[in-house]
C-alpha cells in the first residue's frame, strides 16, 4: 500500500511539472502574441499619418507626383503585410513578408522627407511640421513595441528550445518564433563608424 501511495505521489508530482511546463510555453507564446499587438497599434498609428501627411505636401510639390504615389502604394503594401503578421505573430513568412514591406515604407517616406527639404514653404508649413514631428515620435514608439516584440520572441524561443521544455514543445507543436527586423537605410547609416582622417 505505501509503495502504490508513493507511486501515485511521483505521478502526480511528474504531472503538475509537465503541465508547469506547457503552461510556461503558453504563457511565453502569448506575452510575444501581445507584444506584436503593440507594434500592430503604433503602425496602424503610422499608416493613419501618412495620407494626412502626402495631403500636406501634395499642395507643395505638385510636380513630384512619383514620389507621393510611391508613398502611397508603400503605405498600402505595409498595411498587408501588416495584416498577414496580425494573423500569424513570429510566423518566419509573415514576419519577413512585413519586414519588406516596412522596410519600403521607410524608404518611401525617407524620399518624401528628403524632397520635401527642397521646398521651404512645406518645411515652414505648421500642418506638415506637426506631422512630421507626430511621424518621428510615432517611429520611435514603433521602433520600442518592435524591440518589446523581439524581446518577447527571444525569450519564448529560450523557454521552447532549453531541455526538458523542448519535448513538451514538439510533443505539442510549439514552433519557434521570428524576430522582426525592418531593414532600415538611416540604421545602417547610424551603426556606421565614421572615418576619420587627418
Amino acid at each position: 500500500m505505501l509503495t502504490l501511495l508513493i507511486l501515485l505521489v511521483i505521478v502526480a508530482a511528474v504531472a503538475f511539472w509537465g503541465v508547469g511546463i506547457y503552461n510556461g510555453l503558453v504563457t511565453a507564446r502569448n506575452a510575444f502574441k501581445n507584444a506584436f499587438a503593440q507594434i500592430d497599434v503604433q503602425l496602424q498609428r503610422r499608416f493613419d499619418l501618412i495620407p494626412n501627411l502626402v495631403e500636406v505636401a501634395k499642395q507643395y510639390m505638385s510636380h513630384e507626383r512619383e514620389t507621393l504615389e510611391a508613398v502611397i502604394a508603400a503605405r498600402s503594401a505595409a498595411q498587408s503585410g501588416l495584416s498577414a503578421a496580425k494573423a500569424k505573430p513570429g510566423d518566419p513568412e509573415a514576419m519577413a513578408t512585413l519586414a519588406v514591406a516596412q522596410g519600403q515604407l521607410n524608404a518611401g517616406l525617407g524620399r518624401l522627407l528628403a524632397v520635401a527639404e527642397a521646398y521651404p514653404d512645406l518645411k515652414a508649413n505648421q500642418n506638415m511640421m506637426q506631422l512630421t514631428e507626430e511621424l518621428t515620435s510615432t517611429e520611435n514608439k514603433v521602433a520600442f513595441a518592435r524591440q518589446a516584440f523581439n524581446d518577447a520572441v527571444m525569450a519564448y524561443n529560450n523557454k521552447r528550445e532549453v531541455f526538458p521544455n523542448s519535448i513538451f514543445a514538439g510533443m505539442f507543436n510549439f514552433a519557434p518564433a521570428t524576430l522582426l527586423e525592418i531593414p532600415a537605410d538611416k540604421q545602417v547609416e547610424v551603426r556606421a563608424a565614421p572615418k576619420v582622417q587627418f
